[in-house]
This record gives structure tokens, sequence and C-alpha cells, in this order.
């Protein structure tokens, strides 16, 4: 069912919304969940290995255990399908992060990436396109391409 948000306000580091169902309220973990839910999905769905990665990245960057991260990856599905208009407002919420949470922000996108064995040229754009309505530095993109591919191909 969607639901028609009718007004939004950003109150610190929190994103409320108001709907006919009530006040809600989405917080930085719930950006980076929505976040790595958009990127996987525009590279034609959610496979095995990158819901696993998401759970596993949201886990362990917020010390979480695996059940709430998953539970905070199934509202982020959910919320994204029924408040179509949610992903636009998210973007203020974006921009009231810190450098350093931006560019570990890109570093689980380009994970959430590679995490089926391939970089879709596409999956990388709409992560790029993100980053950037997020404002997040391109000097920060590049940092977080450096962590992938260290972490990623240690040695090399």
């Amino acid at each position: 069912m969607t639901e028609e948000i009718t007004s939004s306000r950003l109150e610190g580091t929190k994103l409320i919304i108001e709907t006919s169902e009530g006040e809600q309220s989405y917080d930085s973990r719930f950006l980076v969940a929505a976040l790595l839910v958009h990127i996987a999905r525009f590279g034609g769905g959610i496979d095995a290995q990158e819901s696993a990665e998401m759970i596993q990245l949201i886990e362990q960057h917020f010390s979480l255990e695996s059940s709430e991260s998953l539970e905070l990856i199934t509202r982020a599905m959910s919320e994204l399908v029924d408040k179509p208009t949610l992903p636009t407002l998210l973007i203020d919420l974006g921009r009231t992060l810190t450098d350093g949470e931006k560019e570990d922000i890109a570093l689980m996108g380009l994970k959430v990436i590679g995490a089926d064995g391939r970089r879709d040229v596409e999956e990388i754009e709409e992560l790029n396109r993100a980053m950037e309505a997020i404002d997040i530095s391109p000097e920060n993109i590049h940092r977080a391409f450096d962590r992938y591919f260290s972490e990623s191909m240690p040695g090399e």
C-alpha cells in the first residue's frame, strides 16, 4: 500500500515524516540500509550474496545482531516501496552525515556491488549518483575505492 508523505522535517540527525498513518522517524541506520537496498536493486534485483553482504555490513558497522540488521534491511525494502518519495527526503538526511560516515557508506555500497562477483558499470554509476546526491566529495569517494580495492585485493 502506497503511503503519501504529507510533510517532512529534519530534527538533528533524524528525518521525521508524516503520513495519514502518523509520524515516523528515520536515522542514519535506516539511510544506510535504504541506500544499500537501492544500489543492490539497481543491478536487476537483490541476489543471495548481496543480501548476505548487506546484512553483514550493517551488522558490523552499527554493532547490531544479525536479526536486527535483517529487520532494518527488510524495513528499508518495504518503506522504499510503500513511500516512493522517501528516497528524495532521505537525501537531506544523508547531507547531515560526516565525511567519514559518507566514505564508509560509499565503501559499503562498493562491497554490495561486488558481492555477486561482478562490478556492473550501471551499479557503479548508480552508487556515484547516490553519493553525489548526499554531497560526498570526490576525494571521499576516491578513498572509499582505495579502501575497497586494498581490502578485496590484498597484496596486489
